[in-house]
């Protein structure tokens, strides 16, 4: 496999597009600086998934696309292509040919593609798996990984080691296992504590559905015989109804033949009657009329007296609105003269007013100047204090200038004295000559014993390091015990809340009418939601609830009753509710004196808390049920109190009236109760345990940022070494070099002389350079002292000025106080003129009713005089009517005695036809009222079993059992049938279909949790698989590369030692890779102590051994042979062709020795600027024409 081409078009500087074609050998990529060489890199390492920004030298990964030049518009996207030759299919894909394509638009939108098809990042990364070709592997090396493998850190060295020993996948498999793994533990703990209470639901649960369904055997039997007693009984009533209404047939026609004649002589009275009353009536109103007369002629000579006293009463009236009259005309002129004397006082104060907000303002200016003047005296200052600012900054320069020209003199002095002691020491004899060579060698003994110092101090800082990461591993252990129990009571309290939110272990019916609480608002909840209880008495408090736990708490009977209806309509089956409206009355506990006897807690209602608005629900359900602390007691109490007393005990035992006694082992320990105090005592534990965890955490990373401080103390430490090491090395270098000197020195006296001559020249140059600086630096001391005069008196005149703006302040406050207070008081005189026009409003309002008074009181006397003289005239004509009326009177008093002569002979007769009438009444109505009883019978029977049973007469009729004829029989069955129903107590008949559910969610669950269970150990077993694959084969191939890395090393150095070292103390698959190079003639030593040449071809080395062992199908070189010298150059060239066998390389260069040794030239230019274009050479093609 090898790379066939590159495709680039839109990246970076490559706008157009742009094909490059590769052949095995090497090919170069040239050209000058600024050109967009190292861009063909940054495309390679872009398309194989690159995702860090600053890899790719960029801001964004926008930045990858052609940003645009002056004469180019910027383009919409970006492409890169790399297409390889898959003809040996080392890549895992069945095509003979594979092309690779990333695509970015500048909106931010990015693909995929493998041979056009769209892909993923990851398909990407798992194609190239263990062929070293990736943006991790080593199939593109630039200056960046070089600068990585030679500075980097042991541990930032490993992802290379990891490729090249082909584990990669194996750690990205394990990675995933164990993700994985993590997943698989935290659902099985939420599997487990789903299943924990599951386990707890089936014992109750079980046992409601043993009981529901033999009370839904005992209601079908009962069924059956109320269904047939309905029928024989509906039969019975239908015949007696029958014979019933025969009877009611003949009453009622008698009784109409009865009213007929009764109607016949009742019209013939009712005729005369009328007559009669008629007369009566005409009798009456004649006496009337006489008695009428004489009664309105008194009452109109009343009326008349007292029509008189009321004008004489006017008369008096009007006296009285006279004086009223006057007295209101002088208060108005009063309160006329008060209001215009306060107005002639506002307009007085308004004028003063005038004047002292004119007094203000002048303040106000004042103050202001003095603002200005402080102001600009404040920028003066302020300029002042730049100037000298700039002074200094200016001093500051000559004050470095100054010391540049110490530096440069003592330079000169310490090579003038230098030149002076190889004089002497040239003149002096070979005793003095030996004696500093003797100083030098006493200086490299003394830096000698300090580096072994510090080796020492080194080991105890490793030392401590070592026990720091022992602390960092027991901690980390700790942390995640923590996160453990956290993760597990959090996944327990979740499910505990899941189950409570979907009431688990409740009715089926309970359920529904729950699942309606958001939409219905006067549900409040079932009895266990009101309720709270210590956890001693939960046990005792559920055993006496029984079935009513699960009751449901609504606001009114309303809501109750639209619920049933709810239930009904959908026939979800059956719930008790208790409507807070009609819970109210509850029977008291009549056995008082049993609460002081031995053993008893209390009463049940008086153990639970609850609200106050529930209060009556919790007496209505517990408070006639007596709590004990044990059977034993409970059974002494029961007997003495002649079992006539509820009571439970705090291990559930329950002693019912009657004697009974129910109670045993409980096959779990959840109650309904319980669930809401656990999920409390849960959340306090997951708070508990998340500050645990927090702590944990902070002492994590404190231990942590201790162990990189000591880590940096370590590298400091390791820096003091190694420049101890290099004064190590220069002293050892000065003694051999010393004695050269000597030689030299003795040798050329002559050149020195001259060189001390051109030292003293320059030292005179540097004194009149640094005299003239001192000159500067004078005159700008004299500046800053002259501006610092003038910022003093500045500031004395600034604070004159602050002075007077205290005082103008003051004033300009005096003023607006005074200011303030003539407005106050022109405001309290403008509102006594209000309220005194006000007053004056309401006096003349007054005083116009009083007119009107007057004017009503005289039209009054008028009118009544005028109705005394008109009652005068009725009264004279009132004795002309009566004498007619009494005329009339006698005349018809004796057509009625008439008449009542003639009404007498009826009475008889009507009196025993009303006998006879009434007697048939009777009758009729007693037959009807026995028809009707019957009729409701036959109506209630039939509700009752449309209301019992949901079935018509014709259902029943087919249900019909014709054995069944002896109603007494049955009757006194059903009454059998329905007590032992009753002691069925509260029953869930859903408790069937709830606990059929249950306990196939509880298989699923528990075949989960095997699933589980199985995985979480397969993923184990895969772990540990990897995690032994992994160590074996890294150890070996961590062995080859360390052989050929040496081997490599003495070939490209031409001898010398190359080491590869695991970090000590770590796991073999994290631990961080030491680098140690002894080139030839020199100490065995660390990177960090070699030259910048010895660094990168150390680092070269070691790709080309990983390339040897393990040769990726190309690789792509940017200017890494940059920092080696011509014969380094022509190495690393030799080499390259070495390697050609196995790989393909592109190689990006300027040096020449690198260009002479390729076979095909690309040339890299900006013949547009900013635009790179492509040139190529074909070398071989060349030499062959040649």
């Amino acid at each position: 496999m090898y790379l066939k081409s590159i495709e680039v078009q839109g990246f970076k500087s490559f706008a157009n597009k742009i094909n490059f074609q590769f052949h095995n050998g090497i090919t170069g990529i040239v050209g000058p600086n600024g050109s967009g060489k190292s861009n063909v890199a940054d495309a390679v390492r872009w398309v194989l998934g690159e995702q860090r920004v600053k890899q790719l030298r960029g801001a964004s990964m926008q930045d990858v696309i052609f940003s645009g030049t002056e004469n180019r518009k910027p383009l919409s996207c970006a492409y890169v292509a790399i297409t390889l030759d898959n003809g040996d299919h080392q890549l895992a894909i069945d095509f003979e040919e594979v092309t690779v394509a990333r695509r970015i638009y500048r909106s931010g939108e990015s693909e995929y593609l493998i041979n056009g098809s769209p892909c993923r990042l990851k398909d990407v990364n798992e194609l190239f798996y263990d062929t070293g070709i990736g943006k991790e592997g080593y199939s593109i090396i630039g200056q960046g990984q070089i600068d990585k493998i030679l500075s980097g850190k042991p541990e930032e060295r490993r992802e290379l080691f990891d490729e090249a020993a082909g584990i990669v996948k194996f750690k990205r498999r394990k990675a995933a296992a164990q993700t994985k793994l993590e997943n698989e533990k935290q659902n099985l703990v939420r599997v487990n504590d789903i299943l924990s209470e599951l386990e707890k639901q089936t014992g109750p649960l079980e046992k409601q559905s043993e009981t529901a369904k033999v009370y839904l055997r005992k209601k079908e039997e009962l069924k059956t015989l109320d269904v047939n007693m309905f029928l024989l009984e509906n039969v019975r009533l239908r015949e007696q109804l029958q014979g019933m209404e025969e009877k009611y047939g003949i009453a009622e026609s008698e009784l109409t033949g009865v009213n007929e004649k009764y109607e016949g002589i009742k019209e013939e009275y009712q005729q005369i009657q009328e007559e009669i009353e008629g007369l009566e009536a005409a009798i009456e109103l004649a006496r009337s009329s006489v008695t009428d007369t004489g009664l309105l002629r008194g009452k109109l000579e009343g009326e008349m007296n007292v029509l008189k006293e009321q004008i004489n009463s006017a008369h008096g009236s009007e006296a009285h609105l006279t004086s009223r009259r006057n007295t209101l005309r002088e208060e108005i002129a009063s309160k006329e003269q008060d209001r215009d004397q306060i107005l002639q006082e506002k307009d007085r104060a308004e004028s003063q007013l005038t004047e002292i907000a004119g007094e203000a303002g002048r303040a106000r200016k004042e103050l202001e100047e003095i603002h200005e003047k402080i102001a600009g005296l404040n920028t003066r200052i302020e300029t002042g204090k730049n100037t000298i600012i700039d002074a200094l900054n200016q001093r500051a320069a000559i004050k470095s200038k100054l010391g540049r020209f110490d530096t440069m003199m003592e330079q000169e002095n310490i090579r003038r004295a230098e030149l002076n002691s190889r004089l002497l020491r040239a003149k002096a004899d070979e005793a003095a000559r030996e004696e500093t060579v003797r100083k030098l060698e006493a200086e490299f003994q003394a830096v000698t014993e300090e580096l072994n110092r510090m080796n020492e101090k080194q080991a105890g800082v490793e030392q401590e390091l070592g026990d720091i990461r022992e602390t960092l591993t027991k901690k980390d252990a700790g942390l995640r015990e923590a996160q453990s129990a956290y993760h597990m009571e959090k996944s327990r309290l979740e499910a505990l809340s899941n189950l409570t939110e979907r009431y688990e272990g409740y009715g089926g019916s309970v359920k529904k009418v729950m699942e309606q609480k958001e939409k219905e608002k006067g549900i409040i909840g079932v009895v266990a939601d009101i309720i709270k209880v210590e956890k001693k008495y939960e046990t005792a408090i559920e055993t006496a609830l029984g079935g009513n736990i699960q009751n449901i708490v609504t606001d009114n009977e309303e809501t109750a009753k639209r619920m049933i209806g709810f239930l009904k309509t959908n026939r979800l089956g059956r719930a008790t509710f208790l409507p807070l409206t009609s819970i109210t009355r509850h029977q008291e506990f009549k056995n008082s004196g049993a609460l002081s006897e031995k053993g008893v807690i209390g009463l049940a209602d008086e153990l639970v808390r609850t609200e106050d608005t529930y209060r009556d629900v919790a007496k209505a359900m517990l408070g006639r049920i007596l709590v004990v602390d044990n059977v034993d007691n409970a059974v002494k109490i029961a007997r003495k109190y002649e079992y006539g007393i509820r009571m439970v005990t705090l291990e559930g035992e329950l002693l019912v009236p009657g004697g009974a006694i129910s109670g045993g082992a409980f096959k779990n320990n959840s109650n309904l109760l319980g669930r809401r105090r656990e999920i409390d005592e849960l959340e306090k534990s997951v708070k508990k345990l998340l500050l645990a965890i927090d702590k944990s955490n902070r002492e994590i990373d404190e231990t942590k940022a201790k162990r990189n401080q000591l880590r940096m103390s370590l590298e400091a430490l390791k820096a003091d070494i190694q420049r101890k090491s290099i004064e190590q090395n220069t002293a050892r270098l000065n003694i051999g070099q010393t004695r050269e000197r000597i030689q030299e020195e003795v040798e050329g006296a002559a050149s020195l002389k001259l060189e001390e001559k051109e030292i003293e020249g320059r030292i005179f140059q540097i004194k009149n350079d640094k005299e003239s600086a001192q000159k500067e630096l004078a005159e700008s001391e004299a500046l800053e002292a002259g501006v610092q005069e003038q910022i003093a008196e500045f500031q004395q005149e600034l604070e004159i000025h602050r002075s007077q703006e205290t005082e103008a302040s003051t004033r300009v406050s005096q003023w607006e106080l005074k200011v303030e207070k003539m407005r106050q008081e022109s405001g309290f005189k403008q509102t006594n003129v209000d309220r005194i026009q006000e007053e004056l409003g309401r006096c003349r309002s007054e005083l116009e009713e009083i007119l009107e008074a007057l004017e009503a009181n005289r039209q009054e006397i008028e009118q009544k005089s005028q109705n005394v003289a008109q009652i005068q005239k009725t009264i004279e004509a009132s004795y002309d009517t009566q004498n007619e009326s009494e005329v009339k009177l006698k005349e018809n008093t004796a057509r009625k005695e008439e008449l009542s002569s003639r009404q007498k002979s009826f009475f008889q007769r009507r009196e025993e036809l009303a006998e006879n009438k009434t007697s048939l009444e009777k009758e009729v109505y007693r037959l009807n009222i026995q028809k009707e009883k019957l009729e409701e019978a036959m109506e209630s029977q039939i509700n009752y079993m449309w209301d019992e049973y949901e079935i018509t007469l014709s259902d029943a009729a087919a249900l019909r059992d014709e054995s069944m004829t002896d109603l007494a029989a049955m009757k006194k069955e059903i009454a059998s049938l329905k007590d032992q129903i009753r002691k069925l107590g509260d029953v869930n008949v859903n408790a069937i279909e709830d606990y059929k559910n249950l306990m196939e969610r509880f298989t699923f669950m528990k075949t989960q949790r095997d699933d589980l269970v199985e995985a979480e150990k397969t993923l184990e077993d895969i772990i540990q698989e990897l995690d032994s694959a992994m160590r074996k084969q890294f150890t070996e191939k961590f062995a080859e590369i360390t052989k050929e890395f040496d081997k490599v090393f003495k070939e490209l150095f031409g001898g010398g030692k190359g080491t590869l070292e695991l970090m000590e103390d770590e796991d073999i698959l994290e631990a961080g890779i030491r680098i140690i190079a002894q080139p030839p003639g020199k100490k065995l030593q660390n990177m960090m102590q070699l030259s910048g040449g010895e660094k990168a071809l150390t680092a070269i080395a070691l790709l080309f051994a990983i390339q040897n062992l393990k040769p990726s199908p190309f690789c792509l070189q940017d200017e890494i042979e940059a920092a080696l010298d011509d014969s380094n150059v022509d190495r690393f060239a030799g080499y390259l062709h070495k390697l050609t066998k196995n790989t393909q390389f592109i190689v990006i260069t300027h040096r020449r020795g690198t260009m002479e040794q390729v076979d095909r030239l690309y040339g890299i230019t900006m013949q547009e600027k900013g635009v790179s274009t492509l040139v190529s050479v074909n070398l071989i093609d060349k030499e062959l024409e040649d």
